[in-house]
C-alpha cells in the first residue's frame, strides 16, 4: 500500500523551495535591475556584495593593499632605483641591473616625490597626505628628521648650490623653499592652483611650478591655469604664466640648454554638449612650450592624432642631449616619444597665428611624435639612466617598473616590486577607472575628470534634453558609497547606475563596461576611495576661535533678530555630520534659466574646502558668494542677517569640515545648538 502522507509532504516542500527560488529569483532580478537599471545584469548577490564590504573582516580578506609605484629617482652611478610606494606608503630602494627590491622604507601617509641631495646618501620624500617632509640616510634605510611646512607637499627641487629646498604644496597653492642647513621654512610664496610639479633650470636661476585646476574665471568660460616662475637668488615670484584653454598641467621639465620649459597638459571642451564625444575634441592632450628667451611665447601642441587619442598625460622626461622627451599617458598605457629638435624647427618657422591653430591640430603631431611606447596598467613617474639608454617607468597599477630601451624603443624587462600576487575586485575597478579604452577613440578616463579620484573643478555640459541646458558641476568621488542619490538631478540612485547606464548613455554614447568591469569599479569607489585628512584647516580636531564661532551658526535655531529659523532652512537640516548630507532632493532658490525644473541633491560638504567652484553649475567661485551673490531670498539657509564677521566665521567652520571617518569614529554627535551629546554604540 502507498503511504501518501511522505509523499505529499515531500512534495509539498517542492513546491515551497520552487516557489521561493521563482520568487526569490524575481526579487533578486528585480533588485539588481534597481540597482543597474539594465536587465540583464548577472545576478552574483556574493560577489557584488563582499566587494564593497569596509572596514570589517570580510573587507580584510578580500583586499590588498599594494604598492603602487607613483614617482621614481635614480643614483648618479645609476645603479639604485627609487622608487616611491604611493599605497603602500614606503620608499623602496631597487637594483635595477638585478631587477630586485633591496630594501622597503616607512615614510608617511601617501607619499608623491623622492628626491636625492647631491652626495647621494640623503633622500627627500614629500608626504602629501601629511604635510610634512622625511629625510632619509639611505646607507642606514630609516627616516632621521622630518620637515614641516605648507599643506600637500608634493614636487620638489634642490638648487644647485645645495643651500635651499624647493617644494611645491598642492593644497595650499604655494612653495616652500626650506634652508638646507638648518631644515626651516624660510619663505612661502604664492602658486597657482593645485600645483604638484617642480623643476629647475640648468643654471638654478629659476623654478618652473606646473599646477592642475584652473584659477577662478569668469562662469561659463574656459579654464585658464597657472605656471608659476620663480626667482631662486631674489626668492619671489618673477611670473605668472597663464595656459588658456587647458589645465591638469602634472609634471614640467626644462631642457639641458634651458631654451624650453615643458609640461603636460589637457585641452578640455567642457562648455561644448557632450554629445560631441562622437566627433571627438571633447578632451585633447598634449604639452605646453614656454620659450626660454626674450619675448619668448606660449605654445600648446597636441600629442593626439586624428584618429586616437593618449589621455591624462603625467610625466615629462628629457634626454641629456636635449634632443628627445618621453611623455607617460596614464589613460591609456603609452610612452610618446618626442623629437625636440623637430618642436624647436616648427616654432621657429611658424607665426604666432599658425602655432595657434596648430593647439587644436590633431594631424600636427605627426611631425614631431616619432614613437608610441605600449606599457603596463597606468604608467606614471619616469626616470632615465645616467647614460640615457634606458628610461624606466612606474607602472603603478600593475605594481612594476617597465625598463625601456630608448635606442630601440622596446620595453626590455619589467621589475615586480613585491605586491600583492592577486588582482582584488577593488584593484581591477581602480585599473578601469584610470583607463580611457571605454570612451570613443579613448578620450578620456574617469580620472580625466575626476584627477585622484576627487573633481577637477570644471563645469560641463552633459547635453540633455536641449543643448546647453543644466549644466553640470563636477562632484568628487571621494566617500560617496553610502550618500545616494548620485547626480545634481539625483536621477541615479545607485553607483551602478551613475557609472553604468549614465556614463554609456552621456560620455560615451556606447556600452562602456562589461558587468564584470561595473562591478569592479563599483567595489573601488565605495572601498578604495576615502578623503584626505584636512590637515590645513583642521589638523587635529581642534577648533579654532573663528572655527567654533562659525560652529555655533551653523548649529543655530533663531536668527541675529531672535526670530526662529524654520527647521528645513536651518544649515545642520539639510548637512548633518557625518557626511554633511541629508540625501535629499531640495530646492535652494539657485535653479538658473538654463536648467530645467528639478529640485538638487545635497552635496557632502566633507573637505569641502577643495572643491570650487560651487552649486550645481559651479556659478559660486568662493564659499562666500554662495550666500552674498546667490541667496538673495534666504532660500538656502536663513544667512541675509549675518553680519559680515560670522559670515567668515560660518565659512571658517565649513572649511574645517573634515573626512565623514572623523566624525563618525567619534564618541558624539552634534546637536542644533552646536553642543554635543553622548551617543549609544
Amino acid at each position: 500500500m502507498i503511504r501518501l502522507k511522505p509523499i505529499l509532504i515531500l512534495g509539498s516542500i517542492g513546491i515551497v523551495v520552487a516557489t521561493g527560488l521563482i520568487f526569490g529569483n524575481r526579487a533578486a532580478r528585480a533588485h539588481v535591475k534597481y540597482m543597474t537599471e539594465v536587465d540583464d545584469h548577472p545576478i552574483k548577490c556574493w560577489t557584488c556584495h563582499a566587494s564593497i564590504q569596509k572596514d570589517n573582516v570580510i573587507a580584510k580578506m578580500l583586499n590588498e593593499t599594494y604598492v603602487s609605484p607613483y614617482n621614481l629617482a635614480i643614483s648618479d652611478q645609476g645603479d639604485r632605483l627609487y622608487v616611491v610606494g604611493q599605497e603602500s606608503n614606503q620608499l623602496l630602494v631597487v637594483d635595477p641591473a638585478a631587477g630586485s627590491v633591496l630594501n622597503k622604507i616607512e615614510v608617511g601617509e601617501r607619499p608623491h616625490t623622492v628626491l636625492l641631495d647631491r652626495d647621494g646618501h640623503t633622500a627627500y620624500v614629500s608626504n602629501q597626505w601629511a604635510d610634512n617632509i622625511y629625510l632619509i640616510d639611505l646607507d642606514e634605510a630609516r627616516v632621521t628628521d622630518t620637515i614641516e611646512g605648507g599643506s600637500g607637499p608634493a614636487g620638489m627641487v634642490i638648487t644647485p648650490d645645495g643651500k635651499s629646498l624647493y617644494c611645491v604644496n598642492s593644497y595650499s597653492s604655494n612653495i616652500s623653499i626650506f634652508d638646507m642647513e638648518t631644515l626651516k621654512e624660510r619663505r612661502r610664496l604664492k602658486a597657482g592652483n593645485n600645483p604638484v610639479s617642480i623643476a629647475i633650470t640648468p643654471d638654478g636661476s629659476e623654478v618652473y611650478v606646473s599646477s592642475r585646476r584652473t584659477i577662478p574665471v569668469e562662469h561659463m568660460t574656459s579654464p585658464m591655469t597657472e605656471m608659476t616662475v620663480a626667482s631662486t637668488k631674489q626668492q619671489r615670484i618673477t611670473a605668472r604664466k597663464r595656459w588658456k584653454d587647458a589645465y591638469i598641467m602634472e609634471n614640467v621639465a626644462v631642457t639641458p640648454s634651458g631654451d624650453m620649459a615643458i609640461t603636460t597638459l589637457i585641452r578640455p571642451k567642457n562648455l561644448i554638449p557632450a554629445v560631441q564625444i562622437e566627433r571627438g575634441w571633447m578632451m585633447t592632450h598634449g604639452i605646453g612650450i614656454i620659450e626660454r628667451k626674450e619675448n619668448g611665447r606660449m605654445i600648446q601642441l597636441l600629442l593626439d592624432e586624428p584618429n586616437a587619442y593618449y589621455s591624462d598625460p603625467f610625466d615629462i622626461v628629457i634626454a641629456r642631449d636635449g634632443k628627445r622627451a618621453y611623455v607617460s599617458h596614464g589613460g591609456v598605457n603609452i610612452i610618446s616619444v618626442i623629437d625636440l629638435e623637430e618642436i624647436r624647427s616648427l616654432l621657429e618657422e611658424s607665426t604666432d597665428e599658425q602655432l595657434q591653430t596648430y593647439s587644436n591640430h590633431l594631424g600636427i603631431s605627426s611631425r614631431y611624435v616619432i614613437g608610441r611606447i605600449p606599457t603596463g596598467a597606468n604608467p606614471k613617474g619616469m626616470v632615465l639612466s645616467p647614460d640615457g639608454n634606458l628610461l624606466y617607468v612606474a607602472e603603478r597599477l600593475d605594481d612594476r617598473i617597465a625598463v625601456i630601451n630608448t635606442g630601440s624603443l622596446v620595453t626590455e624587462r619589467t621589475i615586480d616590486l613585491e605586491g600583492p600576487r592577486r588582482r582584488t575586485v577593488a584593484r581591477h575597478g581602480r585599473q578601469v577607472l584610470n583607463n580611457a579604452g571605454r570612451t570613443f577613440q579613448n578620450q578620456y578616463a574617469c580620472y580625466t575628470c575626476h584627477p585622484d579620484a576627487h573633481e577637477d573643478g570644471l563645469v560641463y555640459n552633459m547635453a540633455g534634453t536641449d543643448m546647453g541646458r543644466n549644466l553640470a558641476n563636477v562632484q568628487t568621488l571621494r566617500d560617496i558609497g553610502d550618500i545616494p542619490p548620485y547626480k545634481w538631478n539625483g536621477k541615479n540612485q545607485t553607483i551602478y547606475k551613475q557609472d553604468g547606464m549614465r556614463f554609456s548613455t552621456i560620455l560615451t554614447r556606447s556600452e562602456a563596461f562589461s558587468h564584470k568591469e561595473l562591478d569592479a569599479l563599483v567595489a573601488y569607489i565605495v572601498t578604495g576611495i576615502k578623503n584626505p585628512p584636512n590637515l590645513r584647516f583642521n589638523p587635529n580636531g581642534e577648533l579654532t576661535a573663528a572655527q567654533k564661532r562659525g560652529k555655533m551658526i551653523f548649529y543655530r535655531d533663531f536668527d541675529n533678530f531672535g526670530n526662529e529659523i524654520p527647521v528645513e532652512n536651518r544649515c545642520y537640516t539639510c548637512h548633518p555630520p557625518p557626511y554633511f548630507t541629508n540625501m535629499e532632493m531640495t530646492d535652494v532658490g539657485t535653479l538658473a534659466d538654463s536648467d530645467d525644473p528639478m529640485k538638487f541633491d545635497v552635496p557632502q560638504l566633507n573637505n569641502v574646502y577643495e572643491s570650487s567652484p560651487y552649486l550645481h553649475d559651479g556659478v559660486a567661485p568662493t564659499l562666500e558668494e554662495i550666500w552674498t551673490e546667490f541667496n538673495d531670498d534666504d532660500e538656502h539657509g536663513v544667512a541675509n542677517d549675518m553680519m559680515k564677521d560670522q559670515l567668515n566665521d560660518l565659512v571658517e567652520y565649513l572649511k574645517s569640515i573634515r573626512d565623514a571617518k572623523y566624525y563618525m569614529d567619534d564618541a558624539e554627535v552634534y546637536q542644533a545648538s552646536g553642543s554635543k551629546k553622548s551617543k549609544k554604540r
